[in-house]
């Protein structure tokens, strides 16, 4: 992998994104911010299952109204997301979020995004500049050839870097969204060039769940191997919980994160003599609510099953009605099929 691109701290509440820090896991709620006890309930889900960072949608004043109260019953820092109104993202500030996220293409004249960023500095909350092939600024948008899409994204949010900046203001994160992921490839190689801000990674409007983690996972994973972004987001049309799951897949896969288990399965083929998929379909379930860094390693047959199983902290490799688990590369002992699932799970949680 390419060294990790070095870039400037920036603090959204208690968690610190960029400088060296872990990459961070973030999601949006997908409720009416409107309706305090729907919101709750999903900030919490996404709590439970290590979201870092959450996003709200505030298009409205009675949405501002509702953050407060949000807020007070949240313990992970919340980020605002603005679209149009510059005063819904003072409102915002003066309930307590964390973070804001403003889209330079609609929020309008360069006074108000100023307005926004004087409140800011004195609260000591960090700005996104969330730039957006879908909602670039009309001028820019027209005309525009193929090939053009990530130089002019990344025009726009100089623009506006340059503009906070010009205010005394660097608390600074950026985005540059699309759906296609050879542009917002192209628009994160080409911005990092150029500044040392983090950088907060997505594919944007990627897609209904299984698409949409093969989109992201796509774009995300080449970014994150080559040294850039220091927060991400998978954007599914999925309940968030399965964002933030799926972030941490992207992230363990390049040992970027440790955080629950990893499972490694075989594909299965014709020399597989036990039922493997519903075993690690039931392993998987098992291991959903483990947090804790755990290898397991379940494989059909002997060619790589010990192998691959010797290399996890747990492993079983299954044989004809039969199977040996491995603890640390060691076999620990031989079970019947029928025992497979809960011996499996005895031993990992021994571990």
């Amino acid at each position: 992998m390419f060294p990790r691109r070095t870039t400037k701290p920036v603090k959204i509440g208690g968690v610190t994104v960029g400088g060296g820090a872990p990459i961070v896991v973030q999601s949006m709620t997908k409720t009416d911010t409107r309706d305090v006890p729907a919101t709750v309930r999903q900030i919490r889900e996404l709590e439970e299952c290590g979201c870092e960072l959450v996003r709200l949608a505030v298009p409205d004043q009675e949405a501002v109204e509702a953050l407060k109260d949000i807020k007070s019953q949240a313990r992970v820092p919340l980020i605002a997301d603005i679209h149009f109104d510059y005063r819904l993202a003072l409102g915002a500030l003066e309930s307590g979020v964390a973070g804001l996220r403003l889209n330079p293409g609609n929020i309008g004249d360069a006074d108000k995004v100023a307005a926004v960023a004087r409140a800011a500095k004195e609260r000591g909350v960090p700005i996104r500049i969330g730039v957006n092939a879908g909602s670039l600024p009309k001028h820019v948008a027209a005309g525009m050839k193929e090939g053009e899409l990530a130089p002019r994204m990344v025009d726009v949010a100089l623009e506006q870097v340059r503009l906070l900046e010009s205010l005394d203001f660097d608390l600074i994160k950026i985005s540059l969204k699309a759906f296609d992921v050879p542009s917002t490839i192209q628009a994160y190689r080409l911005m990092a060039e150029k500044v040392s801000y983090p950088l907060h990674l997505g594919i944007t409007e990627s897609g209904p769940f299984r698409s949409g983690v093969v989109r992201s996972s796509v774009g995300l994973g080449i970014l994150l191997y080559q040294g850039i972004g220091d927060t991400i987001r998978v954007s599914l049309t999925a309940p968030p919980s399965e964002e933030v799951i799926a972030g941490y897949e992207i992230l363990k896969s390049l040992n970027l994160r440790e955080k629950g288990p990893v499972l490694v399965s075989c594909p299965s083929c014709g020399r597989v003599e036990v039922e493997l998929m519903g075993l690690v379909q039931a392993v998987e379930q098992k291991l959903a609510g483990m947090t804790r860094p755990v290898k397991v390693a379940v494989m059909g047959c002997v060619v790589n099953g010990p192998g691959e199983a010797r290399d996890a902290d747990v492993g079983l490799a299954c044989g004809k009605g039969r199977g040996v688990i491995f603890r640390k590369g060691e076999p620990v002992r031989t079970v019947e099929e029928k025992d497979f699932l809960p011996a499996l799970m005895a031993e990992i949680e021994a571990v």
